[in-house]
């Protein structure tokens, strides 16, 4: 497997001033971020927050209302397919598997001229080697996560955006393939934009972050230095402030119905 050390400079993926939504109502509102080669940008918030809408967006899935979407030094493109030839790839909340068919019937489909070989992702995903003849609809949600992620990689992305990794997974299964999603994005230098629900195991892999709320950009920063500020960041996750930020992070606002790990 072909690796690299270094991290580029310049950004691989630049959103600037970012204003989306449905029907010409806005659902995000000046969002700007940008991501570098081995980057991952942890794009955090509760559930209606923006955060789909903003992956998006940045593939070309929804047309912008104003701002700019930079991919690898040139402007988006309003297709999404061109935007996919161009290293642009998206995992979505459902997975994009083929329940019906086999493991291995998933990833050939998958395979690209050109593209990673099946032997480079089995490299992170071992256990899918296993699994080659079962159908996907028997796996577990784990194992269907780490067939997305796997065909995501056939197509050596050059940005990766994934949409709520966790969503339906048990503990174990995100403590698994976080770590992993860190690996990948360093051995192959990908930018990596995570949506994510659990806020200490997404600050722990990532490079920085951005927590939405309304639509809006609430805090932003390092994951470094989020990580010290779990008060601040839980404010902004759940738009409050003072007194009622430092309830929620003891546990003594349940209201929201989230753990103290932030999970919906």
């Amino acid at each position: 497997m072909t690796t690299t050390t270094a991290v580029a400079s310049e950004s691989v993926l630049t959103i600037e001033g970012l204003n989306v939504g449905y029907g010409g109502v806005p659902a995000v509102r000046d969002f700007n971020a940008s991501v570098r080669a081995g980057e991952i940008l942890a794009l955090l918030g509760p559930n209606g927050a923006g955060k789909t809408t903003t992956l998006l967006a940045t593939v070309g899935a929804l047309p912008l209302m104003s701002g700019a979407v930079t991919v690898l030094g040139a402007p988006l493109d309003k297709r999404v397919e061109r935007n996919a030839r161009r290293g642009l790839t998206l995992v979505p909340d459902n997975r994009g598997v083929f329940h019906k068919l086999t493991v291995s019937d998933n990833l050939r489909l998958a395979k690209r001229k050109g593209g990673a070989e099946l032997s480079d992702v089995f490299e992170y995903f071992p256990k899918l080697k296993t699994l080659k003849g079962r159908r996907c609809g028997n796996l577990s949600g784990g194992e269907q996560q780490m067939l997305a992620l796997a065909k995501a990689l056939l197509a050596k992305p050059k940005v990766l955006l994934i949409d709520e990794l966790s969503l339906g997974l048990s503990p174990i299964a995100v403590k698994d393939l976080l770590p992993r999603l860190r690996t990948i994005a360093d051995e192959q230098q990908m930018a990596v934009v995570l949506v994510e629900q659990h806020i200490d195991l997404a600050l722990a892999i990532a490079d920085s972050a951005i927590v939405l709320h309304h639509g809006r950009v609430a805090l932003a920063g390092s994951a470094q230095d989020l990580r010290g500020q779990r008060e601040k960041v839980e404010a902004a996750y759940f738009g409050l402030a003072g007194d009622e930020a430092k309830r929620s992070s003891t546990g003594e606002t349940r209201e929201t119905g989230a753990a103290a790990t932030v999970v919906e």
